[in-house]
């Protein structure tokens, strides 16, 4: 399971390593959704939602579905600026459909297929299709979904002004220090760039970001099976001191692709392969079973979208589910005529750091 970025040659000018305001933010706002998967930050997350207003506590539970499971894609941008207010001015200037359609992926909890045709702002059918997978999810993300098909450029105003919030609420604070171990990390790597070339960088941003042997592809360990092109744009690396241990990457069709990586720990362990976790563990030792467990760690999933996400029938699906059930891997909740199931982040966390880090990479 990997995404293919083909850079078309070694020339180390293909890669961009940069600081980016609003990646760094948005990773805090994920940070602030699920504290579960950030043990470290717990005690700030805790800080922060006790001195939120109330009336921005709200307004960022009803748009969290862009940045909970998965980050919209204008979200991590590909040509980062100083400030965060340059960075929105660049969202801004996103046309509606694509904004659109990269929000409904992250909130429809669904992959890129569903909205490869025509667009849900002028097509019914298409509309109707988000609106069900945003049903789906919950009542909070069929009511953003709504708003967002409804009237999008007033969804759009309400999200910057929230972004534009947090700042005074908490990034600017966070953001000071953050930012100088984001310039200690980018030092390093452009400075390994320049002298040891592309591999040296690569190896240097994560154990699961590695050069293909060809010398033409920047192959990235991730849920997905996918691949992009960057001839003409290059690949850009955001540091990230809030988004350890997720390792995002920004590959969808007409984005240029991006990757934002965990900066370096003072003492980072040896990086563990997905294969050598795989191997350690039973349970987990079914192929099929460890795909279903990294899609659920991105967000809660009914049976049918697993099976469509997959390709698989909903009875086998099923019956994975039951072995992680059994094995205290997963919980479930039902949702009216949904059941949807949820990784039990405490009992994996138990079983190693590497395993934490290899699922919810």
């Amino acid at each position: 399971m990997t995404v293919r970025i083909d850079i078309g040659g070694r020339s180390s000018g293909r890669l961009r390593f940069a600081a980016s305001p609003l990646a760094e933010l948005t990773a805090m706002l994920h940070v602030l959704a699920e504290p579960a998967h950030h043990p470290q930050f717990a005690g700030w997350a805790g800080d922060v939602w006790a001195g939120l207003r109330p009336e921005l506590a709200e307004r960022l539970r009803e748009a969290e579905f862009l940045w909970r499971s998965s980050r919209a894609d204008f979200l991590v941008p590909a040509r980062p600026r100083p400030t965060l207010a340059e960075e929105l001015d660049d969202v801004d200037r996103i046309d509606d459909e694509g904004y659109v359609t990269a929000a409904l992926i992250t909130t429809c909890g669904s992959n890129r297929v569903h909205f490869a045709g025509p667009s849900p702002l002028a097509d019914a059918t298409a509309r109707e299709r988000a609106l069900d997978l945003a049903q789906a999810r919950g009542a909070l993300q069929e009511a953003f979904a709504e708003r967002l098909l409804a009237d999008p450029a007033a969804v759009r105003a309400r999200v910057r002004h929230t972004l534009e919030q947090c700042a005074v609420a908490f990034f600017d604070a966070a953001w000071t220090g953050v930012a100088v171990r984001l310039a200690t990390d980018l030092r390093l790597k452009n400075d390994l760039l320049k002298r040891q070339g592309i591999e040296a960088a690569l190896a240097s941003v994560s154990g699961a970001v590695t050069l293909a042997p060809d010398g033409n592809h920047i192959i990235v360990d991730k849920l997905q099976d996918s691949a992009t092109a960057a001839h003409d744009t290059g690949v850009t690396f955001l540091p990230s001191v809030f988004g350890r241990p997720h390792l995002v990457v920004i590959h969808a069709p007409g984005w240029q692709p991006v990757v934002q990586y965990p900066v370096a720990e003072a003492s980072p362990p040896e990086p563990v392969s997905l294969e050598t976790v795989t191997s350690r563990l039973e349970a987990l030792a079914h192929p099929v079973r460890l795909r279903l467990l990294r899609t659920l760690a991105r967000g809660p999933h009914t049976t049918g979208e697993l099976a469509h996400a997959w390709e698989l029938s909903p009875p086998e699906v099923s019956r994975h589910l039951a072995v992680l059930r059994r094995a205290g891997l997963l919980t479930a909740q039902r949702r009216g005529r949904y059941v949807r199931y949820t990784v039990n982040l405490p009992e994996l966390t138990a079983l190693g750091a590497d395993l934490l880090a290899a699922v919810l990479r």
